[in-house]
């Protein structure tokens, strides 16, 4: 089992590091025999892409990769945070790939008056389905494919009045789930019968409180040897500074818990575009029973790595 830090240390001691001053975040591509052996393919050079590809305004960062494959083509949606007249805000974007390996930058796909990102794109009954962050208006809003994937609408509010970040939707046992953050530190649990509400929240929820290492959801929830699979962004000693994987091992109306997985599902290679850290992964299961992600890291702008 994961022992949890002392906090206490870490608000009086720990000095959070400082990243060099040509830091940003991109996104890559990696490989694994399970969801949590992941690495860099040795046939892809990562970054696939960063803020210099963005074509259609000035992007600071790119991250926060979710994708999905439609008639054998490859799309990633992911937040651009590109310069306005007020100043940065994150807008939803789009990459699209022939063959999951060169990428080409498309366009934002979404855009609204307030912040958007961890734009969790899925597909129910054949239309497909978007859940960007948007804590900034205080709601958890899923958006509906008009034209896929450029042409996106609001479908539905899911839930108001709390800032909720980086929204985790998964149909599992006849039931939806959602995991919602709040503050960096709580997380919390909702279900419904109906994916489009209304959610109610668990009598177990928060599942974690005024814990920053293992709370905030850290991409797509996963099925794994039959157990869902969570993944928490750790925000200690700097924000996205590694990924951790937590696999439920009871998911009722009534009744939760969890066991986590005792290494880092990512974490900061210490040398290029992911040096610093990493915080977000979307993982699949190719046909070979391999496993391939969509992940983000924060570093160096010159040059790439791991």
């Amino acid at each position: 089992m994961i022992k949890l830090p002392n906090l206490f240390f870490y608000r009086k001691k720990l000095v959070p590091q400082t990243p060099p001053p040509d830091c940003q975040w991109s996104i890559g591509i990696y490989e694994g025999v399970s969801p949590f052996t992941l690495q860099p393919p040795i046939n892809i050079t990562n970054p696939i892409l960063s803020p210099c590809d963005v074509s259609d305004g000035q992007s600071i960062l790119v991250a926060d990769p979710f994708g999905v494959r439609y008639e054998d083509k490859h799309y990633l949606f992911f937040e651009s945070e590109v310069k306005t007249k007020t100043g940065y805000r994150g807008k939803i974007a789009l990459a699209s790939s022939e063959d999951g390996t060169t990428w080409h930058y498309e366009k934002v796909v979404l855009n609204e008056p307030f912040h958007l990102s961890y734009p969790y794109v899925f597909i129910w009954e054949n239309q497909f389905y978007l859940i960007p962050e948007s804590r900034q208006f205080r709601q958890i809003r899923l958006y509906r494919a008009v034209s896929f994937p450029f042409h996106w609408e609001l479908d539905t509010i899911l839930l108001k009045g709390k800032r909720f970040a980086d929204n985790s939707l998964f149909f599992y046992n006849d039931i939806w789930w959602l995991f919602t953050d709040s503050g960096n530190s709580t997380l919390r649990l909702y279900f419904s019968q109906h994916l489009k509400g209304p959610y109610k929240q668990h009598q177990k929820s928060p599942i974690r409180k005024k814990d920053p290492h293992y709370a905030r959801p850290a991409g797509r929830v996963i099925l794994y040897q039959n157990n869902p699979i969570r993944f928490a962004q750790d925000t200690l000693p700097i924000y996205g500074s590694k990924v951790w994987g937590f696999k439920i091992t009871t998911l009722t109306t009534k009744a939760y818990s969890e066991e986590p997985i005792t290494t880092p599902v990512l974490e900061a290679s210490g040398a290029g575009w992911n040096s610093h850290g990493m915080h977000t992964v979307d993982a699949t299961q190719l046909p070979d029973g391999s496993w391939r992600a969509y992940v983000d890291g924060y570093g160096s702008s010159k040059g790439s790595s791991v």
